[in-house]
């Protein structure tokens, strides 16, 4: 589980588990660093993907599928011990998705409760009419990059960085591009669902995912753009609320 999973503060006796989903191109530990400041009841496992950190020789997943196979093999064993919920942001909401459903659908466990941020619903046409970014030669996909914010622009004019960087984003940018979800017939979840968004951040159709579940549905915009969770004063509003939503959560399961 160590090579999938980043926990820098352990917690066995915590009362329920976080799982945290990166964006795209991105690592562990920004997630990681989360259980050094949530409070004792709750441990927090950030997913750490192929191609970035420790696993930086390993070769990029190139499908949704192996994502969702790699993480449920090395989670299901602790999945099964006390309630989780699982966060993911912009390529993590929809990892975040596909995990929530293999659960659900191959070992009928489901989550507490599930946090989604700064996506649209890989099946709403918000989201099927996005231009393709993958492909695009650097110099557009940066002016792209620039655009919506977030990557500090020391990172963007060190060309060895970019070396190291591009490549991560680029190969996570093309699974969410090939990666099809059908509109759900009827709702496989019914944990509840909050969806987090920048007020400043391109319009994104985050009432389309009330369709994944039949339990309580909420959406909760916070000032700045796509990443305005990087925003020390946006994270404390948000992992207040993750907390206090957990805390509810663990009392219902116990």
């Amino acid at each position: 589980m160590e090579k999938v999973i980043s926990c820098f503060k352990k917690r066995p006796d915590a009362a329920s588990r976080l799982i945290c989903f990166p964006w795209a191109g991105g690592g562990s530990v920004h997630y990681a660093r989360w259980g050094n400041v949530l409070s004792s009841s709750i441990e927090v496992f950030a997913v750490r993907l192929p191609g970035r950190e420790s696993r930086a020789k390993e070769p990029f997943f190139v499908s949704m599928q192996q994502i969702v196979d790699e993480v449920v093999a090395a989670l299901l064993p602790q999945l099964k011990e006390k309630p989780f919920a699982l966060f993911g942001h912009s390529f993590g909401a929809f990892t975040s998705l596909a995990v929530a459903e293999a659960l659900k659908r191959l070992h009928n466990l489901e989550a507490a409760h599930i946090f989604l941020s700064g996506a649209s619903a890989p099946y709403s046409q918000t989201r099927l009419a996005a231009p393709k970014r993958s492909h695009l030669p650097d110099e557009d996909f940066l002016e792209w990059l620039t655009l919506i914010g977030g990557t500090p622009p020391e990172l963007l004019a060190n060309p060895e960085v970019l070396k190291l960087f591009l490549p991560a984003l680029k190969a996570d940018l093309q699974v969410v591009e090939n990666y099809s979800c059908s509109p759900p017939g009827r709702p496989l979840l019914s944990c509840p669902v909050t969806c987090f968004d920048g007020k400043d951040d391109v319009a994104h159709d985050l009432q389309a995912w009330r369709s994944i579940t039949s339990g309580d549905f909420s959406i909760r915009m916070l000032p700045g753009s796509h990443f305005y969770l990087k925003d020390s004063a946006n994270e404390e509003l948000l992992l207040d609320y993750i907390t206090k939503q957990l805390e509810t959560a663990e009392m219902d399961y116990f």
